[in-house]
């Protein structure tokens, strides 16, 4: 049976040049080459049919293992566009509004305090003047923060908790949420952007609509019909998954997660204690590439549809106040990508002017990322889906995805 991955058009018959593509390769190569890879899987894509597919280095330094097409990847924040389809999905059955109040469901938001001034061990808050609503999650304009941030008295309320990289051994989803519910709001519902746990409160409230555990509501409901079968919050097969490294910013070069004191967030998958929606999954190329491909489809895979294609266009609108950028509405402190000339739509990124953002891409272009510099793109211009794998925190710590954005477009010569 060949590999779902298996490059089986030819590149020219979908508008592009093969050996423009392999510089693809030969750049990331040297990633790998010099020590800030420890390897890849890159694969580009066009009208649904696989033009380039390609692999280097290891899954596993010490061991020896090499990356393969079926690799197990964490996916961490790629996570979160998966959450958001299955409750968009939810949303049209009328299961919600996008604009009630999460509190119907989950009403340890019944009353939320935002931040006002002070430290984090004696903060001054005041009431929201609005209620946390469901598109706030979806587009992270609730308040919700990360404590891995370390940019705001709030995110160290978070650390507090125990929330940084990873979430405290003991509770579970049900209980993180009402951790986070209890803390204050980074600022007032729907006035700004910040990174933070929304996605993982929208994962408890499909949990508490559908009356589903999430991981088993995501099964159903997207992975089965997708047949993304090695996709899930726990990996069933470990000798397939790759190794978690860090960058090591003194050198450019990864080092183990273990060996950096980080052995925790790395094994958080084996063994998982809560249902992480916004950065808990694990998936392979091929599976995460029928995602892509539903995204491409507007809602519409193979003959199996999980969205109608308005959804998918509503998706892919800027969700964002005024109709701003990330850069005037968003507080800069950490997200998948730069902020310029892009906006938020629900559950994804959306480029509202390319040359603003300074890359190559196409207006509406739908993307996202992981915490260890995975990254993917749905072009609905050039019809085209771009998807990286490697296992490298934090995924700042190289320009690989403006990198690949320009090696992927200079080979398009349609």
């Amino acid at each position: 049976m060949s590999s779902p991955l298996k490059v089986e058009s030819d590149p020219e018959e979908l508008g592009f040049d093969p050996a423009r593509l392999s510089r693809i390769d030969d750049h990331f190569a040297r990633y790998v080459d010099d020590g800030r890879l420890a390897g890849w899987h890159i694969v580009v894509a066009r009208d649904g049919r696989v033009v380039h597919s390609s692999t280097a280095g290891h899954r596993d330094v010490d061991a020896g293992l090499a990356v393969t097409d079926d690799t197990r990847w964490r996916m961490y924040s790629q996570t979160k566009p998966i959450t958001s389809v299955a409750a968009l999905m939810l949303w049209e059955r009328g299961a919600f509004e996008l604009t009630d109040p999460i509190s119907r469901w989950l009403p340890e938001f019944a009353a939320p305090r935002v931040y006002v001034k002070g430290s984090s061990s004696k903060p001054l808050t005041e009431p929201a003047t609005e209620p946390i609503r469901v598109w706030h999650l979806l587009t992270h304009t609730a308040g919700l923060t990360y404590g891995f941030q370390h940019a705001h008295p709030v995110d160290a309320m978070y650390r507090a908790k125990g929330f940084e990289w990873s979430a405290p051994e003991q509770g579970d989803l049900a209980t993180h949420v009402e951790t986070w519910a209890g803390l204050p709001l980074v600022f007032q519902p729907g006035s700004e952007w910040n990174y933070g746990h929304s996605t993982d409160v929208l994962g408890r409230l499909i949990e508490v609509v559908s009356g589903k555990p999430l991981d088993t509501f995501l099964a159903e409901e997207i992975f089965a019909p997708l047949g993304m079968t090695a996709t899930g919050f726990v990996v069933d097969d470990p000798d397939r998954l790759a190794t978690l490294y860090l960058n090591n910013p003194a050198t450019g070069r990864y080092v183990g997660a273990e060996a950096a004191g980080m052995g925790a967030l790395a094994r958080e998958v084996l063994a998982p204690t809560w249902l992480g929606g916004g950065g808990g999954l694990v998936s392979t190329a091929a599976d995460y590439h029928r995602f892509t491909q539903l995204l491409l489809g507007r809602g519409e895979v193979d003959g199996v549809r999980l969205l109608g294609s308005r959804t998918v266009d509503y998706m892919g609108r800027n969700h964002l106040p005024g109709g701003l950028d990330l850069e005037q509405v968003g507080r800069p402190l950490f997200a998948e990508m730069p902020f310029d000339g892009v906006g938020f739509g629900l559950g994804v990124a959306v480029v509202l002017d390319p040359v603003r953002y300074r890359t190559l891409a196409s207006v509406g272009e739908m993307s996202w990322g992981g915490a260890a510099s995975t990254a993917f793109w749905v072009d609905p211009v050039e019809r085209i889906t771009t998807m990286f794998f490697t296992q490298l925190v934090p995924s700042s710590a190289h320009p690989i995805r403006t990198q690949l954005r320009g090696l992927v477009y200079q080979a398009l010569v349609d």
